[in-house]
C-alpha cells in the first residue's frame, strides 16, 4: 500500500496541475459553449466553429466577459472561420451575413457564473509569465495606426477602427477592453504556442516592437 500510495503520489506531482483542472466535468452552466467552443486542451479545435476557450482565464478581462454574455456582439466580421462566410464576386470577396450566426444571450447571473468559471481555465499561466515585463506605454496615435497597418500589415486581417481594415480575424479596436495586456504580448509573439490551429503568423517582431502594437491597442479605447 505505501509503495503503490507513493506512487500514485509521483503520478501526481508529474502532471502540471493546470491540467488535472481541465479533466473536472463541464459545469452544466457552461455545457452550452462546447457545442461551438473547445474547453479541453486536449482536444483538437478543428472540429469546433469558435476561438478556444480552454485558456480564456489567461486570456479574457472577466468584466468584459460578464459583459459581453449579456449582449454578446460580433467580434469576428466574417465568422469563426472566415473562409465559411466569404463570397467573391468579380474578383470582389464580401461576407455574406446571412450565413453568420448571433451568440446566445444569458441574463447577468449566468454571466456571472460563466465568467466566473472560465476565468478558472489557465493552463497558460507559463506563456503569460514570460510576457510580464511588458508595462503599458503610450504611442502617437498617427504612428501607430502607420505601424499597425503599414509596417507591421495588421490590417490585412485585423480593424483597428470599424470601419477600415481586414475581416478574417477579430476586431482589435476593442481588443485591450477584452484581452489582458501580457496575453495581446504573448499571443503576438506567438500565436501557435496558446493555439496550433491559430491561422496568425508569427512574425518574428521582438519585444519593443510587440510592446509597441500592444500600446496602440491601448490607446484604441482612449485609456491614459
Amino acid at each position: 500500500m505505501f509503495i503503490l500510495r507513493n506512487i500514485v503520489l509521483l503520478t501526481l506531482t508529474a502532471v502540471p496541475t493546470s491540467l488535472l483542472a481541465q479533466e473536472a466535468p463541464i459545469p452544466a452552466i457552461a455545457e452550452a459553449c462546447a457545442s461551438c467552443h473547445q474547453l479541453d486542451r486536449s482536444e483538437g479545435n478543428t472540429a469546433h466553429a469558435a476561438p478556444p476557450l480552454f485558456y480564456a482565464g489567461n486570456k479574457y478581462r472577466q468584466e468584459w466577459l460578464e459583459q459581453w454574455l449579456q449582449a454578446p456582439y460580433r467580434l469576428r466580421p466574417a465568422g469563426g472561420f472566415f473562409a465559411d462566410h466569404v463570397i467573391t464576386e468579380d474578383g470582389i470577396d464580401s461576407v455574406d451575413e446571412a450565413s453568420l450566426q448571433d451568440h446566445m444571450a444569458v441574463d447577468s447571473s449566468k454571466a456571472a457564473d460563466i465568467a466566473d468559471w472560465l476565468m478558472s481555465l489557465t493552463p497558460m499561466d507559463d506563456l503569460l509569465a514570460a510576457s510580464s515585463d511588458y508595462q503599458p506605454g503610450s504611442v502617437s496615435p498617427r504612428m501607430g495606426a502607420m505601424d499597425f497597418v503599414k509596417f507591421k500589415g495588421c490590417g490585412g486581417c485585423h480593424r483597428d477602427t470599424p470601419e477600415y481594415g481586414g475581416l478574417s480575424g477579430p476586431e482589435l479596436y476593442t481588443a485591450w477592453q477584452r484581452l489582458q495586456p501580457q496575453f495581446i504580448v504573448s499571443f503576438i509573439k506567438d500565436p501557435r504556442a496558446w493555439n496550433p490551429d491559430s491561422a496568425m503568423p508569427s512574425r518574428g517582431l521582438n519585444d519593443g516592437q510587440i510592446h509597441k502594437l500592444a500600446d496602440y491597442l491601448k490607446i484604441l479605447t482612449n485609456e491614459d
